[in-house]
């Protein structure tokens, strides 16, 4: 039997096992061809309420495990997104519409995560502390309780993953909400792994179902802290119902991400870097490059050459094996990506490659000479589109990154001197020198600022124990102290 096995899942949710769900069923559709990939299970507000108080339970005993017990569950985690490797990428392709090396990216920062995860449970979990009084005095980490996790779909495995690892090494329960256009590859694929990997049930539970779900969650009384990734708009709305019910949010959220080309820079390596940032996965990641900040000197080769590049990548169903872009999403994103490029034009952008699409398909679209007031410039486009404008000083260029609500990633091409001074003046949750936007590993803190998030709460042993953990004071004394009453 495969770790997938569609008997297992098919038309369930999971709720201290496998079971239907009170909100019916739904498809998983392939965005290349139509195709219905298999019947998952759909929660409803109930079934929210039934997981969180079988978690709270759950917990308890998970958080009194020891340390190596919790830390074995996550390395055979690991192991497992090794093993089946190829079966999972193979629904991630599908079910995402990434290609294949995108799938293989996937899978292989799941292991990751759920091995630098396992080195959670024995890390030092708070200090002793220096009293006035005659006791000894500690501030302890221990566990929120339960956290609730919400994740998109153009990343469906490492956006689930990289909280619900973490948060279950450090003793929590999760309730994790995937996104319902990748509910297998975001959701299911997870579960399978932690049941097989020895995780005890009710831990971890699945609940696909739409943004009512997520509401529940939010709103559920045993769950302490949300990790939600996606949609600015989402995030806020998620953001405000958590701090209403005085709960913890940390949210990831959308990307306007910027490079700048300095004079100097290798062209075609930047031309290169350039391209990748803006069309991998169809330019639907929150870290894909969205401006180009190019130096004068460069940038008419440098705009010829992301157009011949955008003009030659092949576009097609990523199972072939043989295309760089494969389908966008759904309809609804593929009319909102066309309609920023048609109304960006009209506003006096050069058309300069792509601009088409193909059924479920868009042509990597290059826009040159865009300003500042332009829509393409302006707004998070999520698809496979490389607007560019040119700068003179550097100070010019520094100030096109930071006139923007969002945060979240800048990338600097060429003299790092130069770059470093830059590094020090953009407002970025991450800068890359010498690289494009899109980079993630497990031991690295990640998030943005302003409209891109809260901060980097998730990432790295140190931000993982701050967003999963919370602190408590512990005061001892060899006997009862005496008081004045």
């Amino acid at each position: 039997m495969t770790l997938l096995e569609t008997s297992i899942w098919q038309g369930h949710i999971n709720l201290d096992g496998w079971r239907p769900g009170r909100g019916g069923t739904a498809a998983s559709t392939e965005p290349a061809t139509g195709e219905t990939l298999g019947t998952y299970g759909v929660a409803a507000a109930a079934d929210v309420a039934e997981a969180a108080s079988v978690a709270q339970k759950a917990q308890r005993s998970w958080a009194a495990q020891r340390p190596e017990e919790r830390a074995a569950v996550l390395r055979r985690a690991g192991q497992l997104w090794e093993e089946h490797a190829e079966e999972i990428q193979s629904w991630i392709v599908r079910e995402s519409g990434g290609i294949l090396p995108k799938a293989e990216l996937e899978t292989h920062i799941a292991a990751n995560e759920c091995y630098e995860a396992s080195s959670l449970p024995s890390l030092p979990a708070g200090d002793v502390l220096s009293s006035n009084e005659d006791r000894w005095s500690l501030a302890r980490r221990r566990p929120v309780g339960v956290v609730g996790v919400i994740a998109p779909f153009n990343f469906p495995l490492i956006l689930s993953i990289r909280a619900v690892a973490p948060a279950l090494a450090l003793g929590n329960a999760v309730l994790l909400k995937p996104d319902t256009r990748t509910t297998i590859s975001g959701g299911v694929a997870l579960m399978r792994v932690f049941e097989s990997a020895g995780l005890p049930s009710g831990l971890l539970s699945l609940l696909p179902g739409g943004a009512d779900i997520g509401t529940a969650i939010v709103e559920a009384p045993e769950v302490r802290v949300i990790a939600f990734t996606g949609s600015t708009a989402a995030g806020r709305h998620v953001g405000e119902t958590a701090a209403r019910n005085l709960k913890r949010a940390h949210l990831e959220l959308g990307g306007n991400n910027a490079m700048i080309v300095l004079p100097g820079a290798d062209l075609a390596k930047a031309a290169s870097a350039a391209a990748f940032g803006s069309f991998m996965h169809q330019g639907q990641v929150c870290m894909t490059t969205g401006r180009h900040i190019v130096h004068e000197d460069l940038y008419d080769d440098f705009v010829n050459a992301v157009a011949e590049k955008a003009r030659n990548l092949p576009v097609g169903d990523p199972k072939s094996g043989q295309v760089a872009l494969g389908p966008i999403i759904d309809e609804k994103q593929l009319k909102r990506i066309d309609s920023i490029v048609q109304e960006s034009v009209l506003g006096g952008a050069r058309l300069m490659a792509g601009g088409t699409s193909d059924g479920p398909y868009y042509r990597p679209t290059v826009l040159a000479d865009v300003d500042r007031t332009n829509t393409a410039w302006r707004e998070e486009i999520f698809g496979p589109v490389a607007p560019i404008a040119k700068f003179t000083d550097i100070s010019d260029a520094i100030e096109l990154v930071n006139d923007n609500d969002y945060g979240l990633a800048v990338s600097i091409l060429g003299d790092v001197g130069m770059a470093m001074q830059i590094a020090d003046q953009v407002h970025s949750g991450k800068v890359h020198i010498n690289e494009q936007t899109i980079s993630d590993e497990a031991n690295a803190p990640f998030g943005g600022f302003k409209s891109s998030g809260n901060g980097s709460r998730i990432g790295g042993h140190k931000a993982n124990m701050e967003s999963f953990t919370e602190l408590q004071w512990l005061t001892v004394r060899p006997d009862i102290a005496n008081y004045p009453f």
